[in-house]
């Protein structure tokens, strides 16, 4: 198969939305702002921290770098400043080492090897390929060539990678490896000047994501296939015009009447346990749980957007209706921020307990404040 075959990269449809028509966001900005950097400046604080080099970078993480890294430039881009954030240039940095040490650096579980190097390997490039993309190189970065190997290094037989399971959903459970094979998915139709400049190796590799992605999806929850949508919008062959007019309907057939959506309710969730349905691993606010909420509605927002809806579609503009009336005054110990809510799957966090730590608290509520701010900033 032919890099050509199944790279679309700008052929994939952009469209605009989030903004209000006329010329007013509908949302605050700033106090979005402010809440990412003031999370991205605990979690530098209290994340875990690994020999890197001759020093220590902290934990590359799902719920916390991944959205700050992929919302706070589409936000700075909103609000007209062009300098990266500290935040953003600390991660950078970080990241570059540990690509630059792979191989070598402490990782972040020594006893699942192969999860935290697949994951890792993902999240890399994913944060990588990005910043490239924002600065039109009209070749990849040194470093964004690295993480691509490592990447390719990485690939299990069947196409995916060790995902890391730890029995937490959304994403760190055994459903979290097919996700994780659409995240890198996403991430190679970044690089798509870099395999077609002669990297021919790299053509067998995407054939077989492709085909594990195409061969998994029956089986998959719904937040999985929003997740291979999104995939589907920068690397070919994962679904067909049917399949991805079947996978829309479905995301919006599952649509609250207030117009967002329950991230419990894109289920079922296994929790990593061998029943197709089971329980999570301590108690959960249930009430909390079925309502809308901003990860969810934040994510297939944004997954819709850049799948080609208009911005006049009736369903994404009753979610971005719903994202710019949901952007909350929260108040925990002594911090106040404005952000999106989301909350746990696995466990209360909301009624104090162990569980219920102030930085634990707010975990769901930074993936759905990064999504929101994604479905809510003026496309690319």
């Amino acid at each position: 198969m032919s890099i050509a075959a199944v790279l679309v990269g700008a052929a994939s449809p952009r469209v605009n939305a989030g903004d209000t028509g006329d010329g007013q966001p509908g949302w605050d900005r700033e106090k979005a702002a402010q809440y990412l950097d003031d999370r991205m400046d605990l979690w530098f604080a209290k994340a875990a921290k690994l020999k890197t080099g001759e020093g220590k970078t902290s934990c590359m993480s799902c719920h916390a770098v991944v959205p700050y890294m992929l919302a706070r430039p589409a936000l700075r881009k909103a609000m007209g400043v062009s300098s990266p954030t500290p935040q953003e240039m600390k991660l950078m940095e970080e990241i570059g080492r540990r690509v630059d040490t792979s191989g070598s650096h402490q990782l972040l579980y020594e006893h699942q090897e192969g999860q935290s190097r697949g994951t890792e390997a993902v999240l890399n490039l994913l944060v990588l390929a990005e910043a490239d993309a924002r600065e039109h190189r009209q070749q990849p970065s040194e470093l964004v060539r690295k993480a691509l190997q490592q990447l390719l290094q990485e690939q299990c037989p069947d196409g995916a990678w060790d995902w890391l399971d730890a029995g937490l959903e959304p994403n760190e459970s055994a459903d979290g490896r097919y996700g994780g094979a659409a995240l890198a998915a996403f991430a190679l139709g970044r690089v798509a000047g870099l395999l077609a400049a002669g990297q021919d190796d790299a053509s067998s590799h995407i054939a077989r994501l492709c085909a594990y992605l195409k061969g998994n999806s029956a089986g998959q929850n719904l937040y999985n296939r929003a997740w291979l949508l999104l995939a589907s919008t920068r690397l070919g062959n994962l679904l067909d015009r049917e399949e991805r007019a079947a996978c829309i309907a479905e995301l919006k057939g599952r649509q609250n009447e207030d117009g967002g959506w329950s991230l419990y309710g894109l289920g079922p969730w296994r929790w990593s346990k061998a029943a197709a349905q089971s329980a999570p691993g301590g108690d959960v606010n249930a009430s909390l749980l079925a309502k809308s909420d901003g990860y969810a509605t934040g994510l297939l927002a944004y997954v819709l957007r850049q799948a080609g809806l208009p911005a006049n579609d009736p369903g994404l503009k009753k979610a971005t209706d719903w994202l710019k009336a949901n952007q909350q005054e929260c108040q925990i110990d002594q911090q106040r921020w404005k952000c999106w809510r989301s909350y746990s799957l696995n466990y209360d966090r909301e009624n104090g307990g162990a569980r219920g730590e102030p930085f634990k608290r707010m975990i769901m509520s930074d993936l759905a404040t990064g999504f929101a701010v994604l479905a809510l900033s003026p496309a690319e």
